[in-house]
């Protein structure tokens, strides 16, 4: 049986991937290299290759589930379509109630983030980003007319504070608050800062 050699590129996505798998399982403080090795069937000298401690790893699974996430909102934000309609399906899709994955990895990464710098890096660098695309699609909608807003990094902040707070609220609190409970709040606080009927978030 002839093994497939993977380019390094290949191989590093494999091992941050596996170690995303393994943190939101286990927890950043359970998980070990010896668990994302077993997890892909190779030797925990192989991780190390790559990534020299449990810690650089830990920052690059990080980076890597940031890099996907932004990707997945850039995508999202770039359609052409109204302001509107771009900015609630990048609100509907982030929103624990919606398709976005992976909020006990964040979680668990906002935890560990008061204590590792790098990992805090990371986890404002995202939060950084998030806000300033809200921020600049907001804006876009009130160039061309169609909602008003004073302040577009206030409501970027305050609509990432909701979410994030609903966030720990389902993830961690199983039936602490119906999902179709807090979609409702999220779109009504979206329709407040846009000076909006709620009516006007429905598809």
């Amino acid at each position: 049986m002839t093994r497939v050699r993977l380019s390094v590129a290949q191989r590093r996505g494999d091992l941050l991937r596996a170690a995303i798998e393994q943190i939101e399982a286990r927890g950043v403080a359970a998980v070990r290299i010896a668990d994302v090795a077993s997890a892909l069937g190779v030797s925990n000298a192989l991780v190390l290759y790559h990534f020299s401690t449990k810690e650089q790893l830990v920052a690059a699974a990080f980076r890597h589930a940031a890099e996907g996430d932004l990707a997945q909102l850039r995508k999202v934000l770039g359609r052409r379509s109204p302001a509107l309609r771009r900015l609630r399906s990048a609100v509907r899709w982030y929103a624990p109630t919606g398709q976005a994955k992976g909020w006990r990895l964040w979680i668990e990464g906002w935890a560990v983030a008061l204590r590792d710098p790098a990992l805090r890096e990371v986890a404002q660098d995202l939060d950084r980003q998030w806000k300033a695309a809200l921020a600049e699609v907001i804006a876009e909608g009130v160039a061309a007319g169609e909602f008003r807003c004073p302040d577009p990094a206030g409501t970027a902040l305050r609509l990432t504070a909701l979410l994030d707070g609903l966030a720990v609220q389902l993830t961690s609190y199983a039936g602490a608050v119906p999902r179709a409970r807090a979609q409702e709040w999220v779109e009504g606080a979206l329709a407040r800062e846009l000076g909006l009927e709620q009516e006007r978030l429905t598809p």
